[in-house]
């Protein structure tokens, strides 16, 4: 039996297409193009716009009142009162008076006399403090050489003044007049302001005696003696009881102690601020002449 041959036709394999690989590469990006580089300009950081600054605090007249009565230099005491003063809109009578008293400090202080004493006389038409800013007017007035202008603000000042203040204005008045050798009348304030004395007394006491003594009435030692010791003991025999304390000594013939107490109150006054040296100005220069006298003996 023949056999057949039977020819099997060899199986097929399955074909796939592979899908194609994806190719990841670390390369970096492509560098942009010189040109498209160029085209577009770098970013540059935009500058902060800065704030505006904050508006000048407006001082109230009181704020400006109170750095003016701090103030270590005139000009600045100026400013700062001038300051308090424009805001008009705001302004009460007492510190009103005040900022002008300022003012007129400042004005004092650098020898400006008849704008101080315009000064004081403005702020007495307000009506508030009115026997100091008398007082003020006086200073003015006495430094400017117009003595019958400071006699009557000092009358005027006492007259006005509360009884807490009237003793002082009246020796004030008193110690003005000696300085201008009208005993007579020195003698008649001096009394009326130790009269009304309460913590001053003492000083004021010696110096009614001392004007009794230059109008050659003259005082028993031992009555002398009593006021001096009195005066030396008291708090109102610093500052301006050394003026009065030394001439005490020198009229009781105590050179030594007459010396101390008058070197004692030039330094001090000399070493005061310009406000008190030029009130004081007559009796430094009465000081100074008596212990000129002392060195010569």
């Amino acid at each position: 039996m023949n056999a057949t041959l039977i020819l099997v036709p060899p199986a097929k394999q399955p074909t796939s297409r592979a899908a194609p690989t994806r190719r990841t590469s670390t390369a970096p990006a492509a560098a942009v193009a010189p040109a498209e580089r160029e085209s577009k300009p770098a970013s540059k950081a935009q500058p902060k716009t800065p704030k505006p600054p904050k508006p000048p605090k407006i001082l109230s007249p009181e704020e400006s009142l109170e750095k003016a009565m701090h103030a270590r230099t005139p000009a600045t005491r100026a400013r700062h009162a001038k300051i308090g003063l424009a805001n008009h809109a705001r302004l009460d009578p007492t510190t009103n008076a005040m900022l002008l008293r300022q003012l007129y400090l400042a004005y004092f202080e650098t020898r400006r006399f008849a704008e101080a004493r315009e000064i004081a006389v403005q702020a007495i038409r307000l009506d508030v403090l009115v026997d100091v800013l008398h007082h003020d007017s006086a200073r003015a007035a006495l430094a400017a050489g117009d003595l019958e202008a400071a006699l009557a603000h000092l009358r005027s000042a006492a007259r006005r003044g509360p009884p807490s203040r009237r003793p002082q204005h009246l020796w004030t008045l008193g110690s003005t007049l000696f300085l201008a050798q009208r005993y007579d009348e020195a003698i008649s304030a001096l009394a009326r302001a130790t009269r009304w004395a309460t913590h001053e007394k003492p000083l004021y006491r010696a110096h009614l005696a001392l004007a009794r003594i230059a109008a050659g009435e003259g005082a028993a030692s031992a009555e002398l003696q009593e006021t001096l010791d009195a005066l030396a003991q008291a708090p109102c025999g610093q500052g301006y009881g050394r003026f009065v304390l030394g001439h005490l000594a020198y009229a009781a013939r105590e050179w030594t102690a007459a010396r101390r107490y008058l070197d004692a109150f030039v330094k001090r006054t000399e070493s005061a601020r310009p406000a008190t040296a030029i009130a004081l100005d007559g009796e430094l220069r009465m000081a100074r002449a008596t212990l000129a006298k002392m060195a010569k003996n």
